[in-house]
């Protein structure tokens, strides 16, 4: 009996004795490698599934990012990062080009090697380069609602609609609807369609203060999310209620880094003597009724590298279409260069002239100018404003 009682105390001793080491040896463990032993985790490792192991991608990818920063395969806050960065150097500007062939095909998959840019005749390196490719654009959308617009309103939302329909989906967007001033029909926004919907509030009345307009729709896109920027305008006449003068949207635009796309509905603008009287929603009379300035709106477009388009035959919507589609392509197929001026104190307008040397065939389309220093569009006063409710 003595001897079954010592043989148990025996093993109970030896028991607590592996618990004990058992529980030094996880102790151990812990300290050394955390709270899960390391053979697990390098388990994973080799498994090529666990949590701790990213993504894998070919170095040749990786090194086509770091010389070409293009969106669609680049974390977007790197580019912005390093684009905040540049802005903070006086002097620093940076513009969009637009590369097209003799036949007015967009040439794309060009390097920064490709460029030469020049600032007063002065060559100048390229400190940013981008494909704009899938770079999102803050847009504005001014669409003239004056009187002799009345017949033409239908067919511009159906074209502004499919303009909207083929934009990058981060684009965000205002619409401004124009006649003898200026009306925020709908703020920036992401959401496209409820921009096509405020389309329907458009309704033809009064004069055509084109100017303001303008003037007021570059000081909104100082508001935008994006460094890229454009505006759209679709009008159908000529300025006869504005505040603002030519001069001063000319002046406005060289200070902003704003490209001014237009499009004008009517013949272009002739001085022959016509004449014109309006009767409510409609206007009778000679030619000046039909009229368009074109003289402005290229003149604005070739100072912000842009284009302009006339639709000449009232009624055209298919063309007028196809310039909303054209535009919204060509935002997808430009570069975006940064440089620095030259004596970059000295502040004021530079020239500036990009080119391919290597493409004798292509023409870069850019800017005329940077006014370095401005501070961008100054509050030029732009007549009556509303916002939308």
């Amino acid at each position: 009996m003595m001897k079954s009682r010592g043989w148990g105390t025996f093993v109970g001793v030896m028991m607590a004795l592996a618990a004990l080491l058992v529980g030094a040896g996880v102790a151990s463990a812990q300290l050394q490698g955390g709270s899960q032993p390391r053979a697990n985790t390098r388990d994973n490792e080799g498994q090529g599934d666990g949590v701790l192991e990213l993504p894998k991608r070919p170095v040749s990818q990786l090194g086509a990012e770091q010389t070409l920063p293009r969106i669609a395969s680049q974390p977007r806050n790197t580019l912005t990062i390093r684009s905040r960065e540049l802005r903070n150097q006086p002097g620093y500007e940076q513009v969009t080009v637009t590369v097209t062939d003799q036949q007015e095909r967009y040439v794309t998959g060009l390097q920064k090697g490709d460029f030469k840019l020049y600032v007063d005749g002065q060559q100048r390196p390229i400190d940013l380069f981008r494909q704009d490719l899938n770079t999102p654009v803050s847009i504005g959308i001014i669409v003239d609602t004056s009187g002799s617009m009345y017949v033409k309103i239908p067919q511009a939302q159906l074209a502004i609609s499919q303009f909207i329909n083929d934009l990058n989906p981060n684009d965000d967007l205002f619409l401004f609807a124009f006649n003898s001033r200026a009306y925020l029909l709908q703020n920036f926004t992401q959401d496209h369609e409820l921009v096509r919907q405020r389309l329907g509030l458009l309704q033809a009345n009064g004069e055509t203060a084109l100017f303001d307009a303008i003037v007021a729709g570059l000081l909104k896109l100082g508001q935008g999310h994006f460094d890229k920027k454009a505006l759209l305008v679709v009008t159908d006449g000529v300025d006869n209620a504005s505040e603002s003068k030519e001069d001063q949207v000319v002046s406005a635009s060289r200070r902003q880094g704003v490209m001014i796309y237009s499009i004008g509905i009517g013949n272009p603008n002739v001085d022959d003597g016509g004449f014109a009287f309006p009767m409510g929603l409609f206007s009778f009379g000679g030619v000046p009724s039909e009229e368009v300035d074109t003289k402005t709106l290229h003149e604005l477009s070739v100072e912000t590298g842009a284009k302009t388009f006339i639709i000449r035959r009232i009624g055209d919507g298919v063309t007028l279409r196809s310039a909303c589609q054209t535009i919204s392509w060509e935002l997808r197929e430009q570069y975006t260069v940064g440089f620095v001026a030259p004596d970059r104190g000295r502040g004021g307008y530079r020239n500036l002239r990009v080119e391919t040397p290597g493409h004798p065939e292509a023409t870069a389309r850019v800017r005329k100018g940077v006014d370095v220093g401005s501070g961008r569009v100054e509050p030029v006063h732009a007549g009556p404003y509303s916002a939308d409710h």
